[in-house]
């Protein structure tokens, strides 16, 4: 049988045991909603990493595509000048042979040149006024130094710079726009074949002539 004194010993065990039980129940609560919190955090990471990914590559894909389609597109518009296999295109460059277009150590434009020139320039018109772009007119030569005597040129840069400035004054004495055309000179760098013998040597002497777009739409 439980006396008053029993019974308040058991009520002061209960009470206590209450007030140990409370705060461990909060410490819980408190670790629970913060790893809920921390996963919550992670989660949105990973999905910003994934959006990230997602719009580089469809970026990427898109930049492709444009790429693509402006290859093809220049193509079309120089398919009557590429078949007769004295003009190439290359990843949007238009090539022409320094031998085609110039005798050697010389930036007179030889007949047959011009006339590439001439069915060039209708078709780059068009092309360039659909998308608002500039072409790029490039001289190049092989490493081999000007010949002896030569007194116009005092290296290969210069003879490569006056070669494409002769090219760019032909296609603008031929019809187009002088301010949808410019000149730039490399003279041996950039080969696009070793300088070790003739063939080579003949593949680097060349000009070269690439749509780009105008300064203001540069990235």
């Amino acid at each position: 049988m439980m006396t008053g004194l029993d019974k308040l010993v058991d009520d002061g065990i209960d009470e206590g045991a209450g007030e140990q039980s409370a705060p461990i129940w909060a410490v819980f609560g408190d670790l629970m909603a913060g790893l809920v919190g921390a996963f919550v955090l992670i989660l949105i990471g990973v999905l910003v990493v994934q959006m990230d990914l997602v719009a580089s590559l469809q970026s990427e894909v898109q930049k492709r595509q444009q790429e693509e389609a402006r290859r093809m597109a220049l193509e079309k518009a120089l398919a009557i000048p590429l078949q007769n296999g004295r003009v190439t295109l290359d990843n949007g460059r238009i090539g022409i042979s320094g031998s085609v277009l110039f005798a050697l150590n010389s930036d007179e434009l030889r007949a047959e040149g011009r006339q590439i020139l001439q069915s060039l320039v209708p078709p780059l018109q068009v092309y360039l006024g659909e998308r608002d772009e500039m072409l790029m007119v490039s001289g190049f030569t092989d490493d081999r130094p000007v010949q002896a005597g030569n007194q116009r040129y005092a290296d290969n840069l210069e003879l490569s710079a006056q070669r494409a400035l002769t090219v760019t004054r032909a296609l603008i004495e031929e019809g187009m726009p002088p301010q949808r055309v410019f000149s730039a000179a490399f003279g041996a760098e950039q080969p696009v074949a070793s300088n070790a013998d003739e063939k080579g040597r003949a593949l680097n002497r060349r000009v070269e002539m690439a749509p780009v777009p105008k300064a203001g739409q540069r990235e």
